[in-house]
């Protein structure tokens, strides 16, 4: 049986992501993807409203959907296909899952080398290549003081133990997020971002529990 979320996508809904944003990605977008692309449909405010609030009435606006779409674009779950003004409407735009295209098989050990941050780590420098062009990164060279941070911020969090491919694929958000933030200085702007100078429990388990309770209440809604 396929599997219903790999690695990668588990590993980004694991972030500090909203549980809409998640229902948004898992009921939303992914059920009805190109598996081919990776591209979704025409984004639809009127339908996705409606599956969000299948539960509890919370959202009204499409503005409010955008706000959910732009927590899975910082996650690295989702990018536009074309160039797209975050301040307006994303209604009729078109997304591509850029971690759904990444095959089970690839990167299998990496996955099994768990560790603990130290001093010389570094990304695995192909899967670290292949993760900045599926989400989106334009300016992925990165320098040592970027390096640097990262392991300083996580060197005070020794209980944190990943593998190899998910403390590369947290490097990637991390300096998407860099290269997204507002203040930074920039050569120039691509799109929305900014080209700046070189210098427990798995959410796969979460992500079914999700997708059970908003489906029964889909259910119920249709049968009334």
């Amino acid at each position: 049986m396929e599997q219903w979320l790999n690695k990668a996508e588990q590993n980004a809904l694991n972030q500090a992501l909203s549980n809409d944003a998640r229902v948004l990605y898992l009921l939303g977008l992914k059920p009805h993807v190109d598996k081919e692309s990776g591209k979704t449909a025409p984004l639809n405010y009127k339908e996705m409203l409606s599956m969000l609030n299948a539960s509890e009435a919370k959202y009204s606006l499409g503005r409010q959907v955008n706000g959910l779409i732009k927590e899975l674009l910082q996650a690295g779950l989702v990018n536009f296909v074309q160039e797209t003004d975050l301040g307006k409407s994303f209604n009729g735009k078109i997304l591509i899952l850029p971690l759904l295209m990444i095959k089970p098989d690839q990167y299998s050990q990496l996955h099994l080398q768990w560790q603990k941050m130290s001093l010389g780590w570094v990304p695995n420098q192909k899967l670290y290549e292949d993760l900045t062009k599926l989400v989106g990164i334009i300016d992925s060279q990165y320098g040592e003081n970027e390096i640097g941070d990262f392991v300083a911020y996580w060197l005070g969090r020794p209980e944190a133990n990943f593998t190899q491919f998910q403390w590369t694929q947290k490097f990637v958000f991390n300096v998407k997020q860099k290269r997204l933030a507002k203040g930074v200085k920039p050569i120039h702007k691509v799109g929305n971002q900014v080209v700046t100078v070189k210098a427990g429990v798995t959410a796969d388990e979460n992500a079914k529990n999700l997708v059970a309770k908003y489906s029964t209440k889909n259910k119920s809604t249709s049968n009334t």
